[in-house]
């Protein structure tokens, strides 16, 4: 049984003491927040303490939740980290690189998960391709929300973007050969909606769009790759899948939509969508960070892997100010 805590009360955090509650591996310790009344409110609420300070919780707990503000997570991490605990933190993982390395290195010191919070890899859509090859030549996406004053401290490349960034980091195998960008501000100080291209040593693009100011969400991700074109929508959270296959090959109990081409190079389309799974997406990233402690396992999305989407991020927002009138 790991004792847990949850640092950051807030919407988010809200869910996060919901589901260590649930897990029937985990013993809720309590929660903190710098708003100690919404602090005791969702600690009534779940039946467990409200602490008065975040060293406090740190002292009874094996592990934590840090919801907070992207500028507190390096300090409250380090603070974890440094007293033995195995952190789970939203992104993105710190507001420097610097800081994300000295975070890594610390938990590595020390034999301790530091799991960072990239929810979309628990999206069942994507979760539905975990046993597909998926080798993209060009990736699409699109990202886009209504606004809300949550989250205008930081570009809309730290706040929606860096989902998408993640995701594409984690299927594209191969150091980003170069990166241009651009944004505006519009109803914030901070970048509102932007667009990144981003091109690999091995040839892959992806093409990256975000935007909090949008009349209607919009959260998807299309991928072409060699004879297959995936469709995946983070808000259903469905997927699909068209292949190409030579005119004569089974197509494995799928009918074809239509055929193309002549002679030889005659092919047809088959359409294949995944069942969909029933999951909630941040409950599975919980469950698996408790087991990634008990099991004494790597993370699906590590510390390395919020600081590599992190400096992409970076590179993003440096492009896009490169490119702004001055």
């Amino acid at each position: 049984m790991i004792k847990t805590g949850v640092i950051g009360t807030g919407h988010l955090g809200k869910f996060h003491t919901k589901f260590f509650k649930e897990n029937q591996k985990s013993e809720l310790i309590g929660v903190y927040d710098l708003d100690g009344e919404r602090s005791a409110e969702i600690a009534a609420e779940f039946e467990t303490k409200s602490f008065q300070t975040v060293d406090e919780l740190l002292e009874n707990t094996d592990a934590v939740s840090i919801v907070t503000s992207t500028s507190s997570h390096y300090e409250i991490a380090k603070m974890a980290l440094e007293k033995g605990k195995h952190i789970l933190i939203e992104k993105p993982i710190t507001t420097t690189v610097e800081e994300a390395k000295e975070l890594i290195k610390i938990a590595k010191e020390k034999n301790l998960v530091l799991q960072v919070g990239h929810i979309e890899r628990f999206n069942p859509a994507v979760v539905a391709l975990d046993k597909m090859p998926l080798e993209p030549k060009f990736i699409q996406t699109d990202r886009l929300a209504p606004f809300s004053p949550r989250a205008t401290d930081v570009a809309v490349v730290l706040d929606l973007m860096i989902h998408d960034i993640d995701i594409i980091l984690s299927l594209i195998k191969s150091p980003i050969k170069s990166v241009s960008a651009s944004g505006v501000d519009v109803v914030s100080e901070n970048i509102d909606i932007a667009n990144a291209r981003l091109e690999f040593e091995n040839g892959a693009v992806a093409n990256v769009t975000a935007s909090r100011i949008s009349m209607k969400k919009m959260r998807k991700m299309r991928i072409f790759q060699k004879d297959a074109y995936i469709s995946i929508d983070f808000g259903t959270g469905e997927s699909e899948i068209y292949r190409l296959i030579d005119s004569e090959a089974s197509g494995n109990g799928f009918s074809p939509l239509l055929e193309m081409g002549v002679g030889d190079k005659k092919k047809k389309i088959i359409f294949e969508k995944p069942k969909k799974i029933e999951l909630n997406s941040l409950k599975h990233e919980i469950d698996l960070f408790i087991d990634c402690i008990l099991n004494e396992e790597e993370p699906v999305v590590t510390g390395e892997d919020g600081m590599r989407a992190l400096e992409v991020a970076d590179i993003v927002i440096r492009k896009i100010e490169e490119s702004r009138p001055k």
